[in-house]
């Protein structure tokens, strides 16, 4: 692995680690429905198709609420935005302890936990901001590895819910949420990677051709992960017949894996090019979702769950390692719309899984769809990967020597390049 030492020296620690910890509680809150979903279900007899929508819910709202944070950190600072969006996160999470007591309100407070879904691409171009190029790659994946808040999520929700019963968790997590709010505010500090630019400049990524490949790519790799992170317990539970607690930490097997590997991702984009990483992870994703097609038992399925998210972890620190590439004056709000995009495959998984069950009794032929979607999005890479190594990256998708000193070449479109003074 990389020289540890030489990478820590090279950046700034403290908002590394600040942004990893808003990262991993936000997406935890984030997930906080589904990891509860058995009790939730149990509660008002939901159907399959009712818990694949309460689920995905929060996904939905998160993806919508992304872009216009990533947006306002661009103008008020990405550690402003991050203690701004924790902040409402408190509120939010206060209100579901206070006041849901329905089905309807649970789908509600979906929309509020939605909030904690908008810290993708600030964090990431937090944590990031203050490390060279050599290293985005490794430093995005440190911080995005904060989707372990799934884990942890799986891990401690149905526990609580358990002895306490399931709304009080949202009150826990309130309070739990108090411990990055504070480390953001006193160890943080803002990169000095800020361009201040007009609304339209932060806006072209969303009409390049480039923006909408890396969304399609997204949506298998995060929406995959997030997805099924959030249908899991259910599934366990529906499936094997299993405890809730139990189908709580079968989850946290598969979802930890995904979550360490993201690291890894990045480590590897870093050295072998996000686009050959990505092709690798694509097909392994792949032949994971078609072993899941054959029903196999207990143990098989949480290996191959586990194999599937270890791909699709890999291939979320892969993606990130291109972006600041291909957008690095605008990473956290290229960030933001492509996690915006690509976070609504996270609500199409657990509708595909949920009216595959009620319809036919199996989970089968929502794994055989998005299985064929990710061949598809793997024919796209492969095909655009072309004109991408002969503009703004290098073979395999590695990041391009930098320029001298006195100038540097920005790449803006395809074939297409600027100077920009140093």
């Amino acid at each position: 692995m990389a020289n540890m030492k030489t990478f820590l020296k090279s950046g700034h620690p403290p908002t590394l680690f600040a942004a990893f910890l808003y990262f991993d509680f936000s997406f935890a809150v984030w997930v906080l429905n589904g990891a509860m979903g058995p009790f939730i279900s149990e509660q008002f007899h939901l159907s399959p198709a009712q818990i694949g929508l309460m689920v995905s819910v929060p996904t939905l709202a998160g993806a919508f609420m992304r872009f216009p944070l990533g947006v306002l950190s661009q103008y008020i600072g990405r550690k402003r935005a991050a203690i701004v969006e924790m902040s409402a996160i408190v509120l939010a999470l206060i209100y579901g302890f206070l006041f849901v007591k329905s089905y309807n309100d649970v789908l509600a407070m979906g929309v509020l936990l939605g909030i904690a879904g908008a810290s993708f691409g600030v964090a990431l171009s937090l944590g990031s901001g203050w490390f060279p190029k050599q290293y985005k790659g490794l430093a995005m994946g440190i911080a995005g590895a904060g989707n372990s808040g799934t884990a942890l999520a799986a891990l401690f929700a149905p526990r609580l819910a358990m002895h306490f019963g399931w709304q009080p968790v949202y009150g826990f997590a309130a309070a739990m949420m108090l411990l990055p709010l504070l480390v953001m505010v006193i160890f943080a500090k803002e990169p000095p990677d800020i361009e201040h630019q007009t609304l339209r400049q932060h806006l072209s990524c969303l009409f390049e051709s480039d923006g909408w490949i890396f969304n399609l790519i997204y949506i298998i790799t995060f929406g995959g992960f997030l997805g099924l992170a959030t249908f899991l317990p259910s599934f366990y539970y529906s499936q094997f017949h299993v405890t809730k607690v139990q189908a709580g930490s079968l989850t946290v097997l598969a979802t930890l894996t995904g979550s360490l590997t993201r690291v890894l991702g990045g480590w590897f984009a870093d050295r072998m090019g996000g686009i050959t990483t990505l092709s690798v992870v694509f097909l392994i994703a792949v032949a994971g979702l078609f072993g899941l097609m054959t029903t196999p038992p207990l143990i098989a399925t949480t290996l191959l769950f586990m194999l599937c998210f270890a791909a699709l972890g890999a291939g979320n620190g892969a993606t990130f390692q291109l972006v600041p590439l291909r957008w690095p004056l605008t990473t956290a709000v290229a960030g933001g719309m492509i996690g915006e995009i690509g976070a609504l495959g996270g609500g199409i998984l657990p509708n595909l899984l949920g009216q595959s069950k009620q319809h036919t009794g199996s989970y089968r032929a929502g794994f055989l769809l998005y299985a064929v979607l990710a061949v598809g999005v793997l024919l796209v890479i492969r095909i655009v990967a072309r004109s991408w190594t002969r503009s703004w990256i290098a073979p395999g998708g590695r990041a391009i020597d930098a320029a001298p000193i006195d100038s540097a070449v920005l790449i803006v479109g395809s074939g297409r390049s600027e100077e920009i003074p140093a």
